[in-house]
């Protein structure tokens, strides 16, 4: 694999309102680099968190941004390789198949 996966968290400050008791957008983007380290190369893996509160010079991002809001899709948003696999409250085991489909190695 030549270059790394990209992981990409959507959120916001504030907790989604589907998602109440949830932790928030920031705590399960660090969460979940934990847990996936625990499982895979890090090395292999690139992570970045979007606050969909401030203004984003980045076209890709700003059009995620819109997606979200106009399908009322519940964030955090979770993004490997430009493909959506959780929203809300994620479930680690969608996550780690994404990440296996996009070449990532176990290390357990």
């Amino acid at each position: 694999m030549s270059s790394k996966v990209l992981m990409t968290v959507y959120g916001r400050k504030q907790i989604c309102a589907s998602c109440v008791g949830a932790p928030g957008s920031k705590e399960t983007y660090e969460w979940l680099q934990a847990a996936i380290k625990r499982k895979y190369d890090a090395d292999q893996l690139k992570y970045e968190y979007v606050d969909m509160d401030k203004i984003e010079n980045n076209e890709k991002h700003q059009k995620m941004i819109e997606q979200i809001m106009e399908e009322d899709l519940f964030y955090p948003l979770i993004v490997v390789e430009d493909e959506i696999v959780a929203e809300g409250i994620p479930r680690l085991r969608s996550i780690f198949e994404a990440i296996e489909k996009a070449g990532v190695k176990r290390i357990i």
